[in-house]
């Protein structure tokens, strides 16, 4: 019998940095003195933006670490694993499995409130890393989005007839959760990327969209 999508779940909210995020964007604006690494920005706009295929990647990665789903180090290819029926899985017609999740670019919310950064809508921030054996200093400059800023979340959750729709929403909130008490982006050891996130749900059935 052939598959066919049942509903819709359409979840709007926001993401708060916490603390500092790093995302990586391109380095061909790079003035001297300038940082070494950059956000991703909307080339358009300038404004950094969080891009949905990094959230959504964190959160595969931390659903697979915590149901030791990973296939050393690599994405679980087992369409009926937790991160497989929610993030999906490529590969042969007899084992891929479309993503039943889409995750937007957030963009930022509150630009009118960074204010007082070194850089438009962000900051700077020099790290010095030691060599061990010559303690040499290497200091790399990092740019940042600073704690405080707020980042619209749009994801859109897909049910399907052959779906078990609570594992897929109870998947999805646990990677919630656990990327709550984990970090977003990069140099996460170090402190950048805790993220509080707030989520609202809103069900379509597939008689909503007709006309």
């Amino acid at each position: 019998m052939e598959t066919k999508l049942m509903k819709k779940i359409v979840y709007t909210g926001k993401i708060t940095l916490l603390t500092g995020l790093h995302i990586g964007g391109s380095n061909t604006a790079m003035n001297i003195g300038g940082p070494d690494n950059f956000v991703v920005r909307n080339p358009i706009s300038n404004l950094p933006y969080i891009p949905g295929s990094s959230l959504k990647g964190k959160m595969r990665a931390l659903i697979e670490i915590a149901y030791g789903e990973s296939q050393d180090g690599k994405p679980s290819n087992n369409p009926k694993s937790k991160a497989g029926a929610l993030f999906g899985v490529s590969g042969d017609n007899n084992n891929s499995r479309p993503s039943r999740l889409i995750v937007r670019d957030g963009e930022l919310l509150n630009s009118e409130e960074i204010v007082n950064t070194d850089l438009p809508f962000t900051e700077s921030k020099t790290e010095v890393a030691i060599n061990r054996i010559t303690a040499k200093a290497n200091p790399r400059t990092f740019e940042r989005v600073p704690a405080g800023a707020e980042f619209k979340l749009d994801m859109v959750l897909n049910i399907f007839s052959d779906d078990n729709e609570e594992t897929l929403k109870n998947t999805l909130k646990t990677a919630i959760k656990l990327l709550e008490d984990d970090y977003l982006g990069g140099n996460g050891s170090r402190g950048y990327g805790q993220v509080k996130i707030e989520l609202t749900d809103s069900p379509k059935e597939i008689k909503d969209y007709e006309v």
